[in-house]
């Protein structure tokens, strides 16, 4: 196994743990028991527990990012429920580890993770922007994505957490809160002199 694949194993141990319980929980031993090494080999290709739990985090951010990048082709809106289809998808598939991530309190709660959560932020703003046609927004348009995409965390960790929407339900009435949004952000700049 190269070194790539074996670092790439473990960390899919980390998030297989991550599925089960809280990443603060999740010990060295947890981790060599899943991926079957000694922790010898695991000190050979993370440093510490912390570097392993970034780096599994980072996993997730960067699944959402590339699901971001991945956009259907077609109507706006089409591309919009698509694209929230997939952060649901990648939210679901690594629960613990997104819950974790955006839970405030958390012990894997760093610079670097809130980094890589405005990146994925950013990506959000900006996809919504080109697959609306706005390449300047005002800064009210701005405000209006960024806090629908709190609206989107928020929802998705409650989601994660109480499963008390169906899923199916979820990605459509998202959309629907951002369309709802730029209709009452239209309406105000309209009015406003």
């Amino acid at each position: 196994m190269t070194a790539q694949a074996r670092r790439d194993d473990l960390i899919a141990a980390a998030l297989d743990l991550f599925g089960t319980r809280a990443p603060e929980l999740v010990t060295v031993d947890d981790i060599v028991a899943r991926a079957e090494v000694s922790r010898p080999l695991f000190y050979r290709y993370f440093p510490s527990l912390r570097e392993l739990q970034m780096q599994a985090l980072r996993t997730v951010t960067d699944g959402l990012v590339d699901r971001l990048a991945t956009l259907e082709e077609g109507p706006p809106e089409e591309r919009l429920r698509a694209a929230v289809r997939g952060l649901v998808d990648v939210a679901a598939h690594y629960r613990e580890g997104y819950v974790a991530l955006l839970r405030s309190g958390s012990v894997i709660a760093t610079s670097e993770t809130d980094a890589a959560i405005d990146e994925v932020r950013n990506r959000a703003v900006e996809l919504i922007l080109e697959a609306l046609a706005i390449p300047e927004p005002s800064p009210l348009v701005l405000l209006t994505l960024r806090c629908w995409t709190a609206v989107v965390e928020g929802a998705l960790l409650s989601w994660l957490q109480e499963g008390t929407v169906p899923r199916e339900t979820l990605d459509g009435w998202l959309v629907d809160q951002l369309t709802a949004m730029l209709a009452a952000t239209d309406a105000h700049l309209a009015t406003t002199p």
